[in-house]
């Protein structure tokens, strides 16, 4: 291949000769690529190419060799030989189970694991996380010890940083709140000076940077080393490795309640039986779940980087992560390696079938202005070549993260995609947890936000959404992460009976797993508009004046929201007065049928055995007690055959969940039925209803006017529930409340809703009824300590350590699913406890992530935290453990002095036993003398 070097006159320069040339920039320089022909894929000669297949082919007898033919029957199947298969496979065999096989279509790494950059960084988002990224940081390091393998982990470590460049000061704070919190979870990370990073990094131009984060641990791998070393120690345990072996088919049998199960798995090369199948093909995901009728949201991106010729003073620097340029620099030996996350990646409608080693065509016109950015950072790349370019498939997912966990329609067969350019950094902990879900059927981590039951399944389908939200993921991978970001892409996908009304009313809408749901009230009306891709293709003009996007983006910021008031006056009139909240996006569910008690017994944690008429707060747990989730469970008859009041035999339950947990609930209930054998039915009746939440100390003078039913304690107490006539519509009224206040949920009939709300809103004129949103309920609702499920408790947290005791029926003889586990924890004490901190300084806020120092001691960090009005303080929550372990009781709790950690500072604050606002809980009885 010729090369051919052009001189620019220090800026961009794009050359075009056809179709023939290929195109690379430098600044100053630049080096085109003239090939025979094009071709997508990557030639045997190229560099890289050879690089991995020496590496591949080392150590005669490894894991790239075919063993035998195949068996017949196997206890798990691993589809696809990439880094997440091989991760899989040596999780499995490190549990004790061997007689596994992973089958890959090609060779080993063919598809996106051998041209990933393998970076390797512990700095995580959430506590998951980094507990993933540590797990594969850990295996890295014992890999070579196990196997002789190396995985070509060199721990370099890694700096972020941050300029004032395109108005990104405020990313100085975020860096602050970042490192507090990695600091607390273990991270080996800080922030530093100018002249340390100078020191670190003598290449990099400092005149614009306002923040540095050096993390010492991880920095690179070798993806082939890697996939070698994992499959290695695998096979020696008795697992297989089978390469050229496509999967043609996989076969399932049906199972009780409409589900199926897997077991066959069909090949090029035979049939083999299995109960489980993991599906870990990447890009390619879809081809195999196709075979079982399922579809995930993937979506595949050309993304990529460049290779450099040798850069002076480059080797042994640590990997640089420029968040503003959105790009990474590696070293390779004395040569750079430079990705991106570009702004408008090119997406690929379908990926070939059949694409090992898959290239494409670098695409200057995305990369070249990035790479610009890169020589301003790096100035010595100026007169530095690019001697390869490196684009492939990459696949990306809605929300930014991967799809793992069994499918809920298909038992046995599992998901290991989508995981949005950062396998390597997740492999060794996903291939973990994957491997004990598939042997103990859960995770021991929280992994909801992997899990494929977090998506609504219309929108899984829908083509136009996924690329939308895939985009827009890609594009703001290294974005600021503010509190209250809302996406701007896939928007108007499921809107309750009230929307227009709402956002005439000027609704800022939040969207949560396809709802629009009011987020807080505007002076005049703020639409949504469709995604304009922030004008970044010639056939999508950016929106010259987006009032929705605008007002978010006065909302980014560490310190109080420019509309912290608006918020305030809306808790204020749901205090005082009365509020109205549009809550249709929760989940809402009718179990009945045969088995319908039974059922309840078992996956709800408390009593189910009440009359009709009773509504019941209550948790599911997993094996291991944790809260799988917390939801509200009426006991129900039979009614007339609508909505709110279907008709059915015997006992029934009507349970109401978050919005964004609803299909997760019910496939938690499902499983177990099936598991079981119990025949029971669940209706999904969520986009059949609407449930608007009347809450204040006037919501019973309100609704009294419009219903003749008593609304009185003595005959509607606190936590039941009627079907009434209200505004001369039937529904179901809930008397709950999940802000604090008497009040009763409306679960309406779609047709009537909008009737019923202008009714109310006409009637409470008079008692100052006003609109109010999430933004509301979550500082209410944190001011009175009610949970939210997956802040405040998750799977990985029991009722015991939740402050949740009272939700189980340990007190009586019936078994329910965690059982064993709570009674355990309670005979040894718990050992980690939620707590509730607020702020003595009333005027700075809290957003979460803080860490909680109590005697100087840090002994966790904060879950949620609000700003509670009330109070007029910051409020938190987060889980505590003694230093030195042991049980964590209340007078540890009741000694010593207590900070918060905020962004570097520590702060006093002070410790509650009980929730400081109304915790004799009278308001929700509708108390109020005295108050």
């Amino acid at each position: 291949m010729q090369l051919f070097s052009l001189r620019t006159a220090g800026r961009i320069c794009s050359v075009s000769r056809g179709t023939m040339w290929r195109r690379a920039m430098l600044h100053g320089s630049l080096l085109l690529h003239l090939p025979a022909r094009t071709t997508s894929f990557l030639p045997a000669s190229h560099p890289t190419f050879t690089t991995f297949m020496g590496q591949a082919k080392k150590n005669q007898g490894g894991a790239n060799q075919d063993v035998g033919g195949l068996p017949g029957e196997v206890d798990v199947v691993v589809v696809g030989g990439g880094v997440l298969g091989c991760s899989s496979l040596y999780h499995l065999a490190k549990l004790g189970v061997t007689n596994t096989i992973l089958l890959e279509a090609h060779e080993l790494t063919a598809g996106t694991t051998w041209h990933t950059a393998g970076l390797m960084s512990t700095m995580g988002r959430s506590e998951t996380d980094y507990s993933l990224r540590n797990t594969t940081l850990n295996m890295l390091r014992r890999l070579e010890e196990e196997t002789g393998v190396s995985p070509g982990l060199i721990e370099n470590g890694s700096v972020y940083i941050s300029s004032t460049r395109k108005g990104q000061a405020v990313r100085k704070d975020e860096f602050a709140r970042w490192v507090t919190f990695m600091r607390v979870l273990g991270c080996e990370c800080e922030l530093i000076t100018l002249s340390q990073l100078k020191d670190l990094y003598p290449l990099v131009d400092t005149s614009d940077i306002n923040a540095v984060v050096h993390v010492r641990e991880g920095g690179q791998m070798d993806p082939a080393g890697t996939c070698e070393g994992l499959t290695r120690w695998a096979m020696k345990q008795g697992a297989r490795v089978v390469k050229c072996c496509p999967v043609t088919d996989i076969r399932t049998t049906e199972t009780l309640l409409g589900g199926r199960r897997v077991s066959e798995v069909h090949t090029n090369q035979g049939v083999i039986k299995t109960n489980a199948v993991i599906n870990a093909t990447g890009s390619w995901g879809n081809y195999i779940t196709s075979m079982v009728g399922v579809t995930l949201p993937l979506q595949s991106f050309r993304h990529g980087y460049v290779v450099t010729e040798g850069v002076e003073g480059l080797l042994g620097m640590p990997v640089l992560r420029d968040l503003v340029s959105s790009a990474y620099l590696k070293a390779q030996g004395d040569s750079a390696v430079i990705g991106y996350f570009e702004p408008n990646p090119e997406p690929i409608d379908q990926i070939r079938r059949n694409f090992p080693f898959g290239l494409y065509e670098m695409n200057w016109d995305i990369y070249g202005p990035i790479h610009e950015q890169i020589i301003q950072r790096i100035p010595i790349l100026e007169n530095v070549g690019i001697k390869s370019t490196i684009v492939g498939p990459e696949s990306f997912t809605p929300d930014g993260r991967a799809i793992m966990g069994e499918d809920p329609n298909v038992q046995g067969f599992f998901h290991c995609c989508g995981f949005n350019s950062h396998g390597m950094q997740y492999s060794g902990g996903c291939g973990d947890q994957l491997a004990k879900w598939v042997i103990r059927g859960e995770p021991e981590l929280d992994l909801f936000g992997f899990d494929v039951r977090r998506f609504h399944p219309p929108l899984i389908k829908n083509k136009s959404w996924v690329l939308a939200r895939s985009q827009e993921c890609l594009s703001s991978n290294y974005s600021i992460v503010f509190p209250h970001d809302e996406p701007l892409a896939g928007r108007g996908q499921r809107l309750s009976p009230l929307h227009q009304e709402l956002e005439a009313a000027g609704s800022v809408f939040q969207e949560r797993n396809g709802w629009e749901r009011p987020g807080w009230f505007h002076s005049s009306p703020v639409p949504v508009l469709p995604y304009d891709y922030f004008g970044a293709y010639d056939h999508t003009p950016a929106h010259a004046d987006h009032p929705y996007y605008s007002l978010l983006t006065q909302d980014n910021t560490f310190d109080f929201p420019v509309h912290h008031d608006v918020i305030q006056q809306e808790c204020i009139a749901c205090r005082e007065r009365a509020a109205v909240f549009d809550m249709t996006s929760f989940g809402k569910y009718y179990l009945t049928g045969p088995d319908a008690q039974r059922t309840a017994d078992w996956v709800f944690s408390a009593n189910m055995t009440g009359p009709a008429g009773s509504t019941i707060y209550t948790c599911m747990l997993n094996e291991r007690g944790g809260v799988e989730a917390d939801l509200t469970v009426s006991v129900c008859e039979g009614g007339e055959g609508t909505a709110c009041d279907p008709s059915f035999e015997g006992r029934g339950f009507y349970i109401t969940t978050g919005g964004s947990t609803g299909r997760y609930c019910a496939k938690h209930i499902l499983k177990e039925a099936r598991s079981q054998g119990w025949l029971v039915d669940l209706e999904d009746r969520t986009e059949d209803l609407a449930l608007i939440s009347v809450q204040g100390p006037h919501s019973r003078d309100i609704l009294q006017q419009l219903t003749h039913e008593d609304l009185a304690d003595s005959s509607f107490p606190f936590s039941s529930h009627k079907t009434i006539t209200l505004a001369g519509h039937s529904l179901r009224a809930l008397r709950l409340s999940f802000v604090g206040e008497l009040g009763w949920e409306l679960h309406v009939p779609r047709d009537s809703a909008l009737a019923v709300y202008r009714s109310l809103m006409d009637v409470g004129k008079s008692w100052g009824i006003t609109n109010a949103g999430f933004r509301a309920i979550d500082s209410l609702s944190c001011e009175k300590g009610y949970r939210h499920w997956h802040g405040d408790v998750r799977p990985d947290d029991t009722p015991l350590e939740a402050g949740l005791a009272f939700t189980c029926k340990l007190n009586t003889q019936t078994n329910f699913k965690g059982r064993a586990a709570l009674e355990c924890q309670r005979k040894e004490g718990i050992s980690k406890k939620l707590v509730t901190l607020t702020l003595e300084d009333g005027s700075r806020p809290l957003w979460g992530l803080e860490a909680i120092v109590r005697d100087g001691e840090v002994l966790g960090y904060v879950r949620r935290a609000e700003y509670a009005f009330s109070l007029g303080r910051a409020i938190a929550y987060g889980y505590v453990r003694r230093p030195e372990g042991g049980r964590v009781t209340k007078e540890f709790l009741s000694s010593g002095t207590w900070q918060l950690e905020v962004m570097g500072k520590r702060l006093p604050a002070s410790l509650h036993l009980k929730p400081p606002f109304d915790p004799q809980n009278l308001r929700v009885k509708g108390i109020y003398g005295g108050q």
